[in-house]
């Protein structure tokens, strides 16, 4: 079975040589989701509006894809500082709910465009 390439117009399209996400069989692997505004490529300030649109975009990948957020298994966070990790969390929680897939959240040196928080995800649904 070939791999697919997943594209909504409603996360921001790929500002470098990757596709937002590739469905491989019954996984999808998302690329890392930025906290821009899919309408006008904007980046907001602040971290809990970077990470509200971060997830929003990553939920817009999954539902172009045909899975929800239950099928997420494994997340990963990079932080441009990890003094944001309450406020990230408390978004994250509420993202997800009940629902909790495994993740790891690391602090990195520096994101594209400035940004503050890029959120991937992998899930898999029932073939």
């Amino acid at each position: 079975m070939a791999n697919s390439t997943i594209y909504t117009p409603n996360a921001p399209a790929a500002i470098g040589p990757y596709s937002q996400a590739i469905l491989a069989g019954n996984m999808l692997f998302t690329s890392g989701q930025l906290g821009l505004d899919p309408a006008t490529g904007a980046l907001p300030e602040g971290i809990e509006e970077q990470a509200r649109l971060s997830l929003q975009n990553v939920g817009a990948i999954l539902e172009e894809a045909g899975f929800r957020k239950t099928d997420v298994i494994k997340t990963v966070i990079f932080l441009k500082n990890m003094s944001d990790f309450a406020a990230v969390n408390e978004l994250y929680a509420g993202f997800f709910g009940e629902h909790k897939p495994a993740r790891s959240c690391v602090e990195v040196a520096g994101l594209p465009k400035g940004g503050l928080i890029e959120i991937e995800v992998v899930a898999r649904r029932e073939a």
